[in-house]
């Protein structure tokens, strides 16, 4: 056994002369283990939302979305749809068509995106399953249906059962003057809801689901499409994909992967995450000279044992190591107590939700607070909690001939 590791390890765990010296021996390993408990489980709270938001979004947005780099359409004619469903790693592509519009429900009525889909959306997104509802239905025996976001229901009080007062969509007509009035401004076009999904507010107060037909011909386009969605093998690889499908359309077409569609909320949330990280870990490190008073209180307290190991042939070097692995030992220890405390509040939070959202109503998609833990947060703790040990062990080691030790000289 490594010398200096065995006189910290008696040192650590025998009683000392003083009293006092136990009591801050303690708080330093319970201020260690309090800093490290409040990272982990703050970062396993921020793991927690960033699934749920990426689990959300993955219910509407696809894995790729394909859209043109100048102008709002453009010519689906001019896309090798055929070499598209070829490239390896795509299962499926949808033809999309986005335009804004007034939807009007018997005397109720409000601004609303409509979203012509064909049929490989469902399989793309995962909406069929964030109905609150009735069903994801948008053509059935050659009838089309739409499926409105719950919060446009909910503003035109639309309800599935009523069969006598379809929803009667609103878009302005291609080239004509308002001139003639409203009616010959506009195109519209009745369709009966088959559900509501419910996925994030941002998204139940904005889209109607349609086919793509009956966007087609409300708005009087024939080849025009807003974008083109894909969806992606389970084990596909989404980078090389991506690559491949830039390579074979060209630099006319942005070519999105579901990180950058979102882009701007995702770098939101992992700037929050680091700056959270950042504040805690400065705390953890003013935790921590409690670990510099304590080593300090222990070199004293040791001033005899220090006269007997430099009579036995001890140098300067070797005692430094001592009191320095000390000072590791009881960062350690409080390091491993703070994970095993936090992963057990992470584990009965995730399987009992103690910690509900505030005032979580029903409406929210979850009641309690998220909470997924990474092994990777678990050993980026475990060497910040070490990095911050081993500067507070340092600065007292270090000076340890400032201190007074009586009869002992180091140099």
């Amino acid at each position: 056994m490594n010398f200096p590791f065995y006189i910290a390890r008696r040192y650590l765990i025998s009683k000392k002369s003083h009293n006092i010296i136990n009591i801050i021996s303690a708080i330093s390993i319970t201020g260690v283990a309090i800093g490290t408990m409040a990272l982990i489980i703050v970062l396993s709270v921020f793991n927690g939302f960033e699934k749920l938001v990426i689990s959300l979004f993955s219910s509407f947005n696809p894995d790729i979305q394909v859209t043109a780099v100048k102008g709002k359409t453009f010519d689906i004619s001019a896309i090798p749809i055929g070499q598209l469903k070829k490239i390896p790693g795509v299962a499926y592509l949808s033809e999309v068509i986005e335009e804004d519009a007034l939807v009007k429900y018997k005397d109720k009525q409000t601004i609303v995106t409509i979203k012509g889909v064909s049929e490989d959306f469902i399989h793309i997104t995962g909406i069929d399953t964030m109905m609150s509802e009735g069903k994801f239905i948008l053509q059935d025996k050659g009838q089309d249906f739409a499926v409105p976001g719950y919060g446009i229901a909910a503003t035109l009080g639309a309800n599935l059962q009523d069969y006598l007062n379809p929803l009667v969509v609103y878009v302005p007509r291609r080239d004509v003057s308002f001139a003639g009035g409203f009616e010959t401004a506009f195109n519209s076009g009745v369709v009966f809801p088959s559900g509501f999904f419910s996925i994030q507010q941002d998204y139940d107060v904005k889209y109607v689901l349609l086919p793509l037909r009956f966007v087609k011909e409300l708005l009087d386009y024939k080849n025009e499409r807003t974008s083109l969605e894909l969806g992606l093998a389970k084990k596909a690889d989404q980078e090389k994909v991506q690559g491949k499908i830039k390579d074979l359309l060209g630099n006319g077409y942005t070519v999105k992967n579901r990180f950058q569609q979102q882009e701007i909320l995702y770098k939101i949330m992992r700037s929050e995450k680091l700056y959270i990280f950042l504040i805690l870990a400065f705390i953890l490190f003013m935790a921590t000279f409690n670990v510099i008073g304590s080593l300090s209180m222990l070199i004293l307290d040791k001033r005899k044992d220090i006269t007997v190991l430099r009579s036995m042939g001890c140098n300067q070097q070797i005692i430094r190591r001592i009191f320095f692995m000390e000072g590791i030992l009881t960062s350690l220890i409080g390091a491993i107590a703070g994970l095993a405390l936090g992963a057990l509040l992470c584990w009965v939070q995730i399987r009992f939700g103690i910690i509900a959202l505030g005032d979580a109503d029903s409406s929210f998609v979850v009641s309690a607070y998220p909470v997924h833990m990474q092994v990777s947060d678990f050993f980026i703790v475990l060497s910040t909690v070490l990095f911050v040990g081993c500067l507070a062990a340092w600065y007292p080691v270090y000076n340890i001939r400032k201190i007074n030790l009586g009869m002992v000289k180091l140099d």
